[in-house]
């Protein structure tokens, strides 16, 4: 057993808050093309991720709909 204190769990969405705040001039022009391409990324990400929720959402919709 170790005596240290586990790390603290990061609130959710605490990185993309940490990424904000990072200082951009400290980055070169590579570097910056690098991070843009990383976050278009992870956009598409999200989106793809919000179309399978939506469409999860239109199908629960669709079934439970009472149809007259």
């Amino acid at each position: 057993m170790s005596d240290e204190p586990a790390e603290a769990r990061r609130a959710r969405g605490q990185a993309l808050v940490d990424l904000a705040r990072e200082d951009l001039e400290l980055c070169g022009v590579e570097e910056l093309n690098e991070r843009i391409d990383v976050l278009n990324a992870e956009i598409e990400r999200a989106r793809a991720q919000l179309t399978r929720k939506e469409a999860s959402r239109a199908a629960a919709d669709a079934f439970f709909t009472r149809k007259e």
